[in-house]
């Protein structure tokens, strides 16, 4: 048997036009798998319960919350999308290329498992570790394809304290959950929508 080397992986740094539909795909699911199993680690250090972490509250005002910081955050969103220019708030063309062309079943699919996996790790573990702030902080500096430009990464950095706000308010990750999963559903349909000029 023919021994691994560790040693002899190289990593790349990878632009959008060097990405094909497939890499993309196995990139997005690789690294939500990766936050959900940091996540779950993070949080049997932390003697959390998953299982108290994740139990539906007994009335469905969480779903307000989350609707309703959903509704500021996409009105924000197009707001800003109408007076800043594009330059300003590229991402390097990666939500085009993951929604623009993908069929809505799969949209709310990556949506769900996103937003899922995220909020497990942020608001679940981190927020309990470091508060709202440095959470939302950690969570800006790893959406990097932001990091380019100041304004994305401030709404980054918003919509993380928003959502550790309405966690804290709710006292269950179902908020933030729903928040994040109506967030990027929306702005993928539209990317998926969108004609071009």
């Amino acid at each position: 048997m023919k021994k691994f080397e560790f040693r002899k992986i190289r990593l790349k740094q990878v632009t959008s036009d060097q990405l094909n539909d497939r890499l993309l795909l196995i990139n997005l699911y690789m690294t939500q798998a990766l936050t959900l199993i940091i996540g779950l680690i993070w949080l049997l250090f932390q003697r959390q319960n998953i299982f108290h972490l994740f139990k539906l509250p007994g009335n469905w005002e969480f779903a307000a919350w989350g609707a309703g910081l959903a509704a500021a955050v996409v009105a924000a969103d197009l707001l800003l999308a109408k007076w800043v220019p594009e330059e300003a708030s590229d991402d390097g063309g990666i939500n085009e290329m993951l929604f623009r062309r993908r069929p809505i079943w799969h949209i709310v699919l990556i949506c769900l498992v996103v937003s899922i996996c995220e909020e497990l790790l942020f608001r679940g573990a981190v927020q309990h570790s470091f508060g709202p702030y440095w959470t939302s902080i950690i969570f800006a500096a790893i959406h990097v394809r932001y990091l380019r430009h100041w304004i994305p990464t401030g709404l980054v950095f918003s919509i993380s304290y928003g959502l550790g706000w309405i966690y804290i308010q709710t006292g269950t990750i179902w908020a933030p959950i729903v928040t994040h999963f109506i967030v990027d559903l929306i702005m993928g349909l539209i990317i998926r929508y969108r004609r071009e000029p």
